[in-house]
């Protein structure tokens, strides 16, 4: 009998640990895209062997609220997508935009055309027409529209929209070109008059613009494609002066983003300007910047200063792209392997050479996008939703890489590594999340975190090595054990307790 008793009374201890154990771990669902070819595949079985690496989540360290996530809608995307067949036209908004998709949430769009045309045009080609009587966004209405409406049908939770002008109407400038000048300041009025007309333009379509950029790269583009140049100076006096009462006396509330171009030096620059004092910085809402100072480097530096000097303000990432290559057609390998170059490879002075190495284009993205959150950037926009297997069209041949690739002839599609690298990003981490505190002792893994509207909690980490790691993700008293890929990136979510 007493045998017996303390067979129960194991069985008891044993019982109760169990429960506990049980109790303390952590319920998560595991996505990962990997080199060796998931492709934002739910993970359930994991081999732990070795030492693991303790993450622990820290939900009461909060920082900035996420704006959101997604790309760019360009009359080269658009006119793409019309000459597919309706399956993988819908196909490819399905996957940006659709609930089982990446679920983008923060849009790009051009004002008049840029490089990404077909051609160059504005809303308003008639010289000196003041008034803009005969402005109009017929241009618009073929590709660049319907692409945007039906994106807005298939989007459960809709996404904003940021709007970018490269260059004024060529009458409104010194040089009387698309390409580089100047704004004449006899025009400062139309041109915020502009701005106006574009919202209100868009508004009768059905199609709100959250927020505007003064400028794409407003210390030009040389003698490439549509630009036009300010100062930071300059910018502030057309926003104080013109744009920002001319679109708060017609009643729009659209947001005014600063800069629109590269995150190093040149940002603090202009951050002190446009930041100087209330009466510079009264209607910009925040700042708008781009990548493309360097393939590897978020430059944190510029990006905690600009944050210090505005706390409360918008830093939006407008722009990103794989620029100055052709795209790999089905060659998941290449997205993978250090092979991409950029415009600094070849034409970057030699001082800004170690800038630009070659980088494996799905790191560059997910080091981007980890490095810019954790450094106070509440938005993160990339460039082309689809181009073709050129790298097009583009009016100017600047061929760039785009998350999907399509062969319009006959009528197939890609989706590279770069569509499923931004998905695990804008599908999991919500508009209105927090960005959260972490630790994480291993210096090879990139982390982040944010708490999402409803409860959860997204954990991205990206894994650069050759191995896989075994890792605990600990929240308060419980865990979960698990193990990421070689060469991989997940998302791991923590549901709403």
């Amino acid at each position: 009998m007493k045998g017996f008793k303390f067979y129960i009374y194991t069985l008891a201890i044993a019982f109760i640990m169990g429960c506990n154990t049980q109790d303390n771990k952590l319920l998560v669902d595991i996505y990962e895209t990997s080199a060796d070819g998931n492709k934002l595949e739910k993970l359930s079985n994991f081999s732990i062997k070795g030492d693991e690496v303790t993450i622990s989540l820290l939900p009461d360290d909060k920082f900035q609220t996420i704006t959101g996530f997604g790309g760019s809608f360009t009359e080269s995307s658009a006119y793409l997508l019309n000459n597919l067949s309706k399956k993988n036209r819908d196909k490819i908004l399905e996957a940006y935009f659709g609930n089982e998709g990446a679920r983008y949430s923060l849009t790009r769009t051009h004002i008049n055309s840029c490089d990404f045309s077909l051609g160059n045009y504005s809303y308003a080609p008639e010289e000196d027409d003041l008034a803009l009587v005969n402005f109009t966004i017929d241009e618009d209405r073929d590709d660049l529209i319907p692409m945007i409406k039906d994106a807005m049908l298939i989007s459960e939770d809709g996404f904003k929209i940021i709007a970018s002008p490269w260059t004024a109407p060529s009458w409104m400038k010194d040089n009387n070109d698309y390409v580089g000048g100047k704004l004449l300041p006899k025009y400062y009025d139309t041109w915020a008059l502009f701005f106006s007309k574009y919202l209100d333009a868009y508004k009768n379509e059905g199609i709100d613009i959250w927020g505007v950029t003064v400028e794409n790269e407003p210390l030009g583009n040389g003698n490439n494609w549509e630009s036009m140049h300010y100062t930071a100076e300059e910018m502030v006096d057309f926003v104080k002066h013109y744009l920002g009462p001319k679109l708060e006396a017609n009643g729009q509330d659209a947001k005014i983003l600063a800069y629109d171009q590269n995150r190093g030096e040149e940002l603090i620059e202009w951050a002190k300007v446009i930041y100087q004092d209330e009466a510079s910085s009264k209607y910009f809402d925040g700042f708008a910047i781009h990548w493309y100072a360097s393939t590897y480097d978020w430059f944190p530096h510029s990006l905690n200063f600009i944050h210090e000097l505005a706390p409360n303000k918008y830093l939006i990432q407008s722009e990103a792209c794989i620029d100055a290559e052709i795209p790999h057609w089905n060659d998941d390998d290449w997205y993978w392997s250090k092979e991409a170059t950029d415009w600094g490879w070849t034409w970057a002075p030699d001082d800004q050479k170690p800038l630009h190495p070659k980088y494996v284009p799905v790191y560059r993205y997910a080091r981007d996008i980890i490095g810019c959150l954790n450094n106070w950037v509440d938005g993160w926009v990339d460039w082309n939703m689809v181009l073709d297997r050129q790298g097009g069209p583009n009016w100017f041949k600047n061929w760039c890489v785009a998350p999907i690739i399509v062969d319009t002839k006959l009528d197939e599609v890609y989706f590279t590594p770069l569509y499923y690298t931004l998905a695990h990003f804008s599908k999991y981490i919500r508009p209105g999340a927090t960005r959260i505190g972490f630790e994480n002792p291993d210096s090879e893994l990139m982390i982040t975190a944010a708490q999402n509207p409803d409860g959860s909690i997204a954990v991205v980490i990206l894994n650069m090595n050759e191995e896989s790691k075994n890792l605990t993700l600990s929240l308060g008293n419980k865990a979960i054990d698990f193990s990421i890929s070689a060469q991989a990136l997940q998302t791991i979510i923590v549901p709403r307790n």
